[in-house]
C-alpha cells in the first residue's frame, strides 16, 4: 500500500503520517527531509524533492513494504505522479488530505514550528503563516477519491483515531 498524506503546513499531516508509519511498520518518506538534505548539499529543492521521493517510494514498494509519504501535494500533477508510482509498483494508493479547519489553532501550529528541531531549521526554513495562507489558495481541488481528516480541536491521539476510522470506513 502507498499512503500519501497531503495538506498545507501546520495541518497535522506530519504528525499523522509518522504515527501511521509506526502503526503499520511502514517506510516513512518526508519530502521536507529530502529537500533539507538537498539544500544542505548546496542544491536547489523545487521539483527535485518530489522526484527523489517518488523513486524512494517505488523502491520500497517493490520490496513489499508499505510506504507512508508526508508531502504538501497541492497540485493535480503531483497527485497523478503518486498514482503512477502506485500503478508501477502494482499497489493500492490511499490519498489522505489532512486539514485544520480552526484558523487560530492552525496559525499557532505554524508559528510554533520554528522551535521544533525536527523541522531542520537552518537547512530548511519552515513556512510563515502568510506563506501557508498563500499556498492554501493555490491548493488545487481533488478530482480523485481521498480520505479527509480534520485535526482541529483534536489531540494527536484523537486525530490518529479519526484517521484510522476513516481508513477502515
Amino acid at each position: 500500500m502507498l499512503y500519501v498524506t497531503s495538506g498545507v503546513p501546520g495541518s497535522g499531516k506530519s504528525t499523522l503520517a509518522r504515527q501511521l508509519a509506526r502503526h503499520l511498520g511502514a517506510a516513512y518518506l518526508r519530502v521536507d527531509t529530502i529537500e533539507a538534505a538537498l539544500l544542505r548539499c548546496g542544491l536547489t529543492a523545487t521539483v527535485e524533492g518530489y522526484a527523489v521521493s517518488y523513486a524512494l517510494a517505488l523502491d520500497n514498494l517493490r520490496l513489499g513494504h508499505a510506504v507512508v509519504v508526508d508531502v504538501v501535494n497541492p497540485l493535480a500533477v503531483t497527485r497523478q505522479a503518486w498514482a503512477g508510482v502506485a500503478q508501477e509498483a502494482d499497489v493500492r494508493l490511499v490519498n489522505i488530505e489532512v486539514i485544520c479547519s480552526d484558523a487560530t489553532q492552525h496559525r499557532q501550529r505554524v508559528e510554533g514550528r520554528r522551535n521544533d528541531p525536527a523541522n531542520r531549521v537552518g537547512e530548511w526554513i519552515p513556512p510563515t503563516w502568510e506563506s501557508v495562507q498563500a499556498s492554501a489558495q493555490e491548493f488545487e481541488p481533488w478530482s480523485t477519491p481521498h480520505v479527509v481528516v480534520d485535526t482541529a480541536g483534536k489531540s494527536e491521539a484523537q486525530a490518529f483515531t479519526a484517521l484510522l476510522d476513516a481508513l477502515t470506513a
